[in-house]
């Protein structure tokens, strides 16, 4: 696929700053819209389709993790690189949570956003073509996981997951039984450059526990392994064959 079919929203209020990320991205044959205030972005990123968002956390009118927390409501697949002139952890931990899935933080080298997008972008066509190849349907009970729709039901009725709820949903229910520290979550669901935030996983489990869950404090599907991390229970423990 050739990197004309990327349309990408880049959302940044200093404008020399989003001019130099937009020439760069052209030349990389990427289509660039922009938005330099919170509200126009957040309208863009809701009424248009764009491949990948990046976006500035200090915005205008709605800063960008309330605007990512709302994308999310909406779209739980696009992928949004953060960028931010805050290197305080707790930054880059709220934006996690809030669902982006890269971040950088200002100052930063064209070089290195220009790599972290391609990145993101060949993550997410790599996660469309394994989609593809995957079962039509899992079944575990009450709950039923559509890889292919990356749509999930709990007793017929539909749950919203965000991208990173269901990518742990998949990987758990791929892997029965498999305990996976919090480490190796961040590493298969985020990516290497989050280690050492483990707390992250702790929060994304807890919120797809009460999506999925009907006693979050005693869960049936996502059980915590003490001293290790979590797994999926096996098919047996659910009563099925």
């Amino acid at each position: 696929m050739s990197s004309t079919a990327y349309p990408i929203l880049i959302v940044e209020d200093d404008s020399d700053l989003s001019e130099l990320i937009k020439i760069q991205l052209t030349d990389n044959d990427y289509e660039i819209e922009q938005a330099f205030h919170g509200r126009i972005a957040l309208n863009k990123a809701l009424e248009n389709k764009y491949s990948l968002i990046i976006l500035d956390v200090m915005l205008p009118e709605v800063d960008g993790f309330e605007i990512c927390k709302s994308i999310r409501k909406e779209d739980r697949q696009i992928p949004i690189l953060m960028l931010t002139a805050k290197a305080e952890e707790a930054d880059k931990i709220m934006g996690l949570e809030y669902g982006a899935d890269d971040y950088l933080t200002k100052p930063f080298s064209i070089k290195e956003l220009i790599a972290r997008v391609k990145a993101l972008l060949r993550r997410a066509s790599a996660s469309e073509t394994e989609d593809s190849s995957k079962l039509d349907q899992m079944d575990f009970g009450d709950l039923v996981i559509y890889p292919k729709k990356r749509s999930v039901q709990l007793q017929d009725e539909l749950i919203e997951l965000t991208s990173k709820e269901f990518e742990l949903l998949l990987l758990f229910a791929n892997n029965p039984g498999r305990a996976y520290s919090r480490q190796e979550l961040l590493d298969v669901v985020w990516g290497y450059q989050y280690s050492g935030y483990s707390h992250t996983v702790n929060s994304h489990i807890n919120r797809l526990r009460s999506k999925i869950e009907k006693n979050p404090s005693e869960p049936k599907y996502i059980t915590t392994v003490w001293g290790m991390g979590y797994k999926f229970a096996e098919l047996e423990e659910l009563g099925i064959q």
